[in-house]
């Protein structure tokens, strides 16, 4: 599967049907506080496991940080 990653293309050689949660944990992303979105939509935390990624999808996981 084909896609962009944070405007990076990934090839992804699994057949099988990903969702936002198994790109996050194939890609290590384990920081707390996340902002997905995919193809410009806006991702609920509590949707991670439900939506699935498609190829050619434009996805864009961002680590939220702040600093004082």
């Amino acid at each position: 599967m084909k896609i962009t990653l944070n405007n990076n293309p990934e090839i992804i050689d699994d057949n099988r049907s990903w969702t936002v949660q198994d790109l996050m944990e194939l890609k290590n992303y384990s920081f707390k506080l996340l902002v997905v979105k995919v193809n410009g939509k806006l991702i609920p935390k509590t949707d991670y496991n439900a939506v699935t990624v498609h190829e050619g999808d434009d996805v864009m996981i961002l680590h939220l940080m702040s600093g004082g």
